[in-house]
């Protein structure tokens, strides 16, 4: 029997998937032939997802915790046991106060059944506070927001038409795989592929250039190409005047952006800068990947504004393969409302968390966060300043519940453990961030032991609070079909039971479809907005600008980046033996000038370190890193490194300058050699 399925991980590829099972097993998964985007193939980490679904240390009972929090130790409960204990929590704390209660979920799986429909409903029922997912993109999404209109962009499958593709802070070998193949393509063509990254990653040494500007100073190299381009003259003043607002006082601010003034901001060569702007003023299709990596900084989300400026400046939106993509997912309709239902808070207006600042409010808020239900997520591993997240979990008085597939760094502080099914196990419906087509997730396999999708586990509760509401008693295949049931022109002939069948469908766009060919943006205006005035309302400069970095330069310090490795995918994936063996050990990246300075040889052991924090690394001196920049491919799970830390150790709670993101990059630190060289 084939199932029909779709990769449910945080990735904007979003695979179609074909499953074989025989006699109840799935002996094969494989890239559905048939889904034009991502054509039959699935990158190494989910070509392998039999592995995760079958695996040896899979959890497959509920287990309530007998030991101290942290020692991992947890007996074997039966479901009626452990969800009568949550419920009966949850209504002692929701009748004192439900903003005690706090929902930690994120991406772990993107469907809208298993992440974004019946949790969100019973969080909106119970009044308990609000989480704000901001630690991937919610920086870039709100400066793309103020100046396209929403998260919109060009069409990723049309890459490969492209004559100049810039690669901004993306690394698509490793976290856009469907994407790379059509660079390739393109650059097969002829096309001029560059790469604007500190770090030279596995994408940035097979383009035709890489740009290696210091992290956070994007948006000091984009305005300067602004400059080149108005300065010069390489502009479609036709495209400007019809489909732009804000152009005059745009060009007078880029006057004093000259390529000298961005050189010696982000450490490049001006003639560097000046033929950047020329080749992308001059060379069409022009497309520009503009991925997460860049915005998060203090200045992410103007800096994400300022590049998304660009495309409307030279009329590069008129082509197919022109134009700025950072996501895809407001092209969907899907029907948010009625997925989630915001109304079930019956005006209530409980406080909003910031996932970003997860330690200060486990160990700070008031009213105290009394219990968390952590699913799609381990934030033990994945959240900023995590010295502080430890020690909000580690308090006695945090009732802790975990929904996973694994115990892991976050389950080994739970008071229960709840077995969560695997994307093989249960029904779903997604979007993507990367690419047209919605996708459909058949179960092909009954769930292994005693799982639960994360969907029924929220129905039980809900029946054993008291949630009477219909919501509550929806199925997972009615959650699909709500999530379809949209009015808008996109959404047209998508329907669940087709989609079922077919496994994707695309959504309702030209074949070669060229959003903002004739303006058309879904801005206030309906324009892009060189000046925003939603921006000005809130205080902050309508015009784009540039935002530094918050933790500048100090004496020996290096800028530190923990983008994903590549055998990794955020948590996932990196607890699996398989995965662990290919990434290797824990390790810091450097350059031979910085490490030469510091007396580090290749293989030291040495000591990573600043004011939150420190970390034990394998130093690997190279040239991957621009001078001034170390690198640690992340993210490593505390119980399987060295010291039991991991690059989180060493990042901040800090917030960027909009949507409240995560500044993961915006981190600075000190590096020692842990041992002695051996005398000559």
């Amino acid at each position: 029997m084939l199932v029909r399925a779709a990769c449910p991980h945080d990735c904007p590829d979003t695979c179609g998937m074909l499953v074989t099972v025989e006699d109840g097993v799935a002996v094969k998964i494989q890239g559905d032939p048939d889904m034009p985007f991502t054509a039959g193939t699935l990158c190494t980490k989910v070509a392998h997802y039999l592995e995760r679904t079958y695996a040896p240390d899979r959890l497959k009972h509920p287990l309530k915790r007998v030991g101290p929090k942290g020692s991992g130790r947890f007996a074997r409960v039966s479901w009626d046991e452990a969800l009568d204990e949550i419920a009966a929590r949850l209504k002692t704390l929701a009748a004192e106060d439900p903003q005690t209660i706090l929902p930690l979920s994120y991406a772990g799986t993107m469907g809208m059944v298993q992440y974004s429909s019946m949790d969100r409903r019973f969080f909106h029922k119970l009044g308990s506070s609000q989480l704000d997912r901001t630690l991937c993109s919610s920086a870039g999404k709100a400066g793309i927001k103020v100046t396209l209109g929403g998260s919109v962009g060009m069409d990723p499958e049309r890459f490969d038409e492209a004559k100049l593709i810039l690669l901004w802070g993306a690394n698509p070998v490793v976290s856009n795989l469907h994407l790379w193949s059509r660079v390739q393509e393109a650059k097969r063509r002829g096309a001029k592929v560059v790469a604007i990254d500190p770090y030279r990653s596995l994408s940035a040494e097979k383009c035709t250039q890489h740009v290696a500007l210091l992290p956070g100073t994007d948006g000091a190299l984009a305005l300067a190409m602004m400059h080149v381009l108005i300065a010069e003259g390489l502009l479609d003043r036709d495209y400007i005047a019809r489909h732009t607002v804000g152009f005059e006082p745009l060009a007078e601010r880029v006057k004093q952006t000259t390529p000298q003034w961005a050189a010696d901001i982000c450490g490049l060569p001006v003639e560097t800068i000046v033929q950047l702007a020329r080749d992308y003023g001059t060379t069409k299709p022009a497309a520009i990947r503009l991925n997460y990596g860049m915005q998060r900084h203090a200045g992410g989300g103007i800096a994400a504004r300022t590049i998304a400026c660009l495309p409307a400046l030279t009329g590069a939106w008129r082509d197919v393969a022109g134009g700025i993509v950072l996501t895809t997912a407001d092209f969907y309709g899907f029907d948010h409302a009625a997925l989630e239902r915001p109304d079930l808070l019956a005006g209530r207006r409980p406080r909003v968390v910031n996932h970003a600042q997860l330690g200060d409010a486990l160990t700070a808020a008031e009213p105290p966060v009394k219990a968390v239900i952590v699913y799609n997520n381990n934030p033990v591993a994945v959240c900023p300043d995590s010295e502080k997240v430890l020690a909000g979990f580690r308090r006695e008085d945090l009732y802790c519940v975990v929904m996973d597939s694994f115990m892991t760094d976050t389950a080994d502080y739970a008071d229960l453990v709840l077995p969560a099914t695997t994307q093989l196990e249960h029904y779903d419906v997604h979007k993507s961030y990367g690419h047209l087509y919605a996708l459909a997730n058949n179960p092909a396999i009954a769930p292994v032991g005693e799982s639960l999708p994360n969907s029924e586990v929220f129905r039980r509760l809900a029946a054993r609070m008291g949630f009477d509401e219909p919501c509550f008693r929806d199925s997972d295949e009615d959650i699909c079909r709500t999530a379809l049931a949209s009015t808008q022109p996109r959404m047209r002939g998508i329907d669940w039971e087709a989609m079922k069948r077919t496994g994707w469908q695309r959504l309702d766009v030209p074949a070669r479809f060229a959003p903002f060919a004739a303006g058309g943006f879904p801005t206030p205006s309906g324009k892009c907005e060189f000046y925003s005035a939603a921006l000005e309302r809130q205080g902050m400069d309508p015009l784009p600008f540039y935002h530094p970095p918050a933790e500048g330069a100090t004496p020996g310090a290096l800028a530190f980046l923990s983008p994903p490795a590549r055998n990794f995918l955020n948590s996932s994936f990196a607890h699996l033996e398989r995965f662990r063996e290919l990434e290797g050990e824990p390790r810091l990246e450097m350059h031979a000038a910085d490490a030469a300075a510091r007396g580090i040889r290749d293989g030291d052991q040495v000591r990573v370190f600043n004011a939150r924090g420190s970390l034990r690394l394998r130093a690997r001196v190279n040239d991957r890193p621009r001078p001034g920049v170390v690198v640690a491919p992340s993210v490593w799970w505390k119980k399987h490194s060295p010291d039991g830390g991991n690059a989180n150790n060493l990042t901040a709670q800090r917030t960027a300058d909009l949507g409240g993101g995560a500044t993961f990059y915006d981190c600075t630190v000190q590096v020692e050699r842990l041992e002695p060289h051996p005398a000559a």
